[in-house]
């Protein structure tokens, strides 16, 4: 049996499966909303210690709900998004990393989205999906009925239109189209899900919402408002540095979206019966990280320790807290947990539902709670490296193994270093016993191989970025960027230097292709486009002019259908440019 036999297979098993039991009333079953910040730290909330910045709705969710106080994400953002949506170890889904491809997810893997949708819940995202900019790999295309979301990793990054991606009046991608919208962006992303919300509250539907905000992803120079700016900048009156401003400014808004949408439920009557889940995606890049060492991208605490909020009014008690090692990988199973949706047969899940830790409805009980081992790795280059910038905490959060090799390498520098913490009494990671503990180092070593051996060398299939699908009825209009551009070095200038686009072609043409450079010309320039289907080749040079920055070339008619690639290159391209930042297929 083929592969692709096999996924098909497995899909229409997956569908009636899921359908089998819509059949349960949709008001005994409550409303999900999952809310993810983009690099807010631990430290980052007055419920943490954080005396800059005042939270008091963020704080409200652990207070009203559970606290889960030993939390982890990823170092970085796609791959705890990929925990996130899958319940299953990013070395699992291909998405590795943030960009030149390794932030694409592969599409036989089945989301929390499309598990809910098929249950009978209304889903929909609005923020930052990070896991596939073209089909088959967008939200749209993952399980969300409702998708507005940007494009890559964030606002200013060359996935997004040109003169579009700004913070405030963005262009954002509504159900895979482009579209204007006047505000800022989280404010536009909270008032979409409100208005949204409203909806299926309206039609008595139940719904899974997920809500990954941007910010406080930087840069950090357009803050919501001038007055939280100024604000957050009286703070700091002596720092040079602006970036703690732009920061702070941008969660303090996030916390007062949080507070009109409570209202809003309040309002609608749906309050009682909605969980909302509240975390960050990996630790801060201008905050803190409150007593943890590290931020993000770090393997230390500080750049995968991070909060995580669970409210339910009326079944999760106020105050309740757990001290138990928990991850983003558990947030799906406790999702469908929650919602008495039955996870589909066959489906392999890392992580468990956090349910049995949060008393319900009466004083804590005794919960049984088998041990296991948590594993946190990431670093650059297209397949994961044994040992390289890795953290392994023991099923008691008090060992910790870790590897700070530099995360910008795709290898180790020579030999691994292993560090051993004991986070029980030493949270700062500052005394590494490494050499006290050998027969703990050895354990933690042999655990982490075996999860290595899993979740890395014995996958299908491998690490390559899924093609981008040209031609499909489901994408008319295919943009290819720098986001997904494979690249054989990241050294040097990486994506303007050469590399080029994986495709899989499902129909000849014609096509127009626009190439956008990334400046005007000061000169007349020659950008060479190579097409390679099926074995077959396609190639044409076009001129842009001297002052302009883009120009279609028109009725391309590829020389075959399949797997295949595209390049664009600026002839005798430097690195002063200009380069191809964007070429659009249609």
């Amino acid at each position: 049996m083929t592969r692709s036999l096999r996924v098909t297979l497995f899909a229409c098993l997956f569908v009636l499966t899921s359908l089998a039991h819509v059949a349960t009333a949709a008001n005994d079953r409550p409303n999900v909303i999952l809310i993810m910040a983009d690099d807010q730290g631990y430290g980052d909330l007055s419920l943490t210690g954080n005396t800059i910045i005042d939270t008091p709705n963020m704080d409200r969710l652990a207070k009203e709900g559970a606290w889960f106080k030993h939390f982890y994400v990823s170092p970085v953002c796609t791959p705890t998004r990929a925990h996130l949506m899958t319940g299953r170890y990013n070395y699992r889904t291909r998405a590795i990393d943030t960009y030149l491809g390794r932030a694409v997810m592969d599409p036989a893997e089945v989301t929390v989205a499309q598990v809910m949708s098929n249950a009978g819940y209304a889903t929909g995202i609005f923020g930052k999906w990070h896991l596939g900019d073209n089909y088959p790999t967008r939200a749209t295309d993952k399980g969300f009925a409702e998708s507005l979301v940007i494009c890559g990793g964030g606002l200013r990054q060359p996935a997004n239109p040109p003169w579009g991606e700004r913070y405030h009046d963005p262009i954002l991608f509504h159900n895979g189209k482009p579209q204007r919208y006047e505000g800022y962006c989280t404010n536009i992303f909270f008032d979409e899900a409100t208005e949204y919300i409203a909806q299926q509250a309206k039609a008595h539907k139940p719904f899974f919402v997920y809500l990954p905000t941007n910010a406080p992803h930087g840069p950090f120079d357009e803050p919501p408002t001038r007055e939280l700016w100024e604000h957050f900048l009286g703070k700091f009156p002596d720092d040079k540095n602006t970036n703690r401003a732009g920061f702070y400014a941008m969660i303090k808004n996030i916390d007062e979206n949080i507070g009109r949408l409570l209202a809003r439920l309040k309002q609608l009557d749906i309050d009682d019966n909605t969980l909302i889940i509240f975390l960050s995606d990996n630790g801060p890049s201008a905050g803190s990280a409150g007593p943890f060492r590290g931020h993000k991208g770090s393997a230390y605490e500080g750049g995968i320790r991070n909060v995580c909020f669970v409210r339910w009014p009326g079944v999760i008690l106020p105050g309740t807290s757990s001290d138990v090692t928990t991850a983003h990988l558990d947030i799906m199973p406790t999702i469908l947990d929650f919602c008495r949706v039955p996870k589909p047969e066959g489906l392999k899940l890392d992580g468990r539902s956090l349910r049995p830790l949060i008393a319900e409805k009466g004083p804590q009980k005794s919960v049984l709670w088998p041990d296991r081992y948590l594993f946190f790795q990431w670093h650059r280059g297209d397949v994961p490296q044994r040992y390289h910038h890795f953290a392994a905490v023991d099923p008691k959060g008090r060992w910790k193994l870790v590897t700070d090799s530099n995360p910008g390498r795709d290898s180790i520098p020579g030999e691994p270093k292993f560090e051993l913490y004991d986070l029980n009494n030493d949270i700062g990671e500052k005394n590494n016993l490494a050499a006290q503990h050998p027969d703990i180092v050895e354990k933690l070593k042999k655990e982490y191989d075996a999860w290595f051996d899993d979740v890395c060398h014995t996958r299908e299939p491998n690490f390559g970025m899924p093609p981008i699908v040209i031609g499909a009825e489901q994408q008319p209009t295919v943009v290819l960027t720098p986001q997904d551009k494979r690249v054989d070095t990241d050294d040097k200038g990486g994506w303007w230097a050469g590399g080029g686009w994986p495709v899989d072609v499902r129909r000849t043409g014609p096509y127009t292709f626009n190439i956008l450079l990334t400046d005007d010309t000061d000169k007349d320039t020659a950008v060479h486009l190579t097409v390679e289907v099926a074995g077959k080749t396609l190639t044409k040079t076009l001129t842009i002019p001297r002052g302009v920055n883009s120009m279609p070339i028109g009725d391309v008619t590829l020389p075959a259908t399949g797997p295949g690639r595209v390049t664009a290159q600026v002839a005798d391209a430097t690195p002063k440019g200009p380069h191809v930042y964007q070429v659009t297929i249609k």
